[in-house]
């Protein structure tokens, strides 16, 4: 008996997978568990149906997050800050900073976590930095810390 699994089920499959299993096993333990439903017709549709929608979200995103990427990428950040001899900071640029100074002078909002930055920017100077926009999708930022 061909079944459409409502959860994952250990030794079976995974979510809305079918699977072929004996009548007895369908009757006697994944359906009164709601573990599965018999694949019909009606059921088979609706799960295309929903990976379709699943799909065009996805493409949807990953599109809006090229498009970010483009947009950062083109962005040029201006930081001042006090620094001492030799162009040391009195402290550090860290990712918070560089996500403040985007959304101050160009309206882009980024979360701070996603700013990869090995270590705080400590002096002085222009960097690149790269932000992470979607997990397949980065896009770099030149910083350009100067002194007060």
């Amino acid at each position: 008996m061909k079944v459409v699994l409502l959860q994952d089920v250990k030794d079976l499959g995974k979510k809305e997978e079918i699977v072929n299993v004996s009548d007895g096993y369908a009757r006697n333990f994944l359906f009164p568990r709601k573990l599965a439903v018999e694949a019909s017709d009606g059921k088979l549709k609706e799960i295309a149906d929903k990976k379709n929608s699943v799909k065009n979200r996805k493409d949807k995103e990953l599109q809006a997050a090229k498009d970010l990427a483009d947009k950062i990428s083109k962005v040029e950040v201006y930081i001042k800050t006090k620094a001492g001899e030799h162009g040391k900071l009195f402290g550090s640029i860290t990712g918070k900073d560089i996500a403040d100074a985007i959304k101050a002078q160009h309206k882009i909002e980024i979360d701070k976590k996603k700013i990869v930055m090995h270590d705080p920017i400590k002096s002085i100077g222009n960097y690149q930095v790269e932000v992470k926009v979607y997990p397949e999708v980065a896009a770099k930022v030149n910083v350009k810390i100067s002194e007060e």
